[in-house]
């Protein structure tokens, strides 16, 4: 029952995206297109799920035990680095494609302060390994989703008469607002 309230809570309720405003860069920068939007979720979510079981394990077995609990951004920071790293390898070998249509933005997922939080936030609420696991891959699920919807969005708005005041960054700031509290509906489920 508790993994289930971690994930309806992590996808639905607390989505990072539209209701912490944690990953807005990525999310307002790779959404004008589904097919990038797919692939930067999987990144994400790939980055977000190893991040976390490295920064539980280091800060449970080192830094705690080391009382240098002071170390922590620091130390995710650096993993999480790492982690982007090794995606940006995979990518270029596997999928030179995905690589090139994300650009500017696969790196910045080391700067993705939704990362972070999630790695920070497993330790703040007291997970154990398994619940962090399941938290981080929700989260990666609530963002992906929140990133598709807003992708398929943009890509619709790109076919609408839109007044040319509110074109391109206005309309699309406009509509995430919506769907941000499209998404508040969830509040109050868990």
């Amino acid at each position: 029952m508790q993994y289930i309230i971690i994930i309806i809570s992590a996808i639905f309720v607390n989505n990072i995206v539209l209701a912490q405003f944690l990953g807005i860069c990525p999310f307002l920068g790779v959404s004008k297109k589904t097919s990038t939007a797919v692939g930067m979720a999987g990144a994400v979510a790939f980055v977000m799920t190893l991040a976390t079981i490295v920064t539980y394990l280091i800060q449970h077995n080192i830094l705690n035990p080391l009382h240098v609990e002071y170390l922590q951004t620091i130390s995710f920071i650096l993993v999480i680095a790492a982690l982007v790293q090794l995606v940006e390898i995979i990518l270029k070998k596997v999928s030179p494609a995905l690589y090139q249509a994300l650009g500017v933005f696969l790196p910045l997922i080391t700067t993705n302060c939704a990362i972070l939080g999630v790695a920070i936030l497993t330790i703040q609420k007291d997970f154990n390994l398994m619940e962090g696991v399941v938290y981080a891959i929700s989260t990666a699920i609530g963002f992906g989703l929140a990133l598709v919807i807003f992708a398929g969005l943009r890509e619709h708005l790109d076919l609408m008469n839109v007044p040319k005041g509110l074109k391109g960054t206005p309309i699309a700031l406009i509509t995430a607002g919506i769907l941000a509290m499209a998404f508040m509906g969830f509040s109050g489920i868990v």
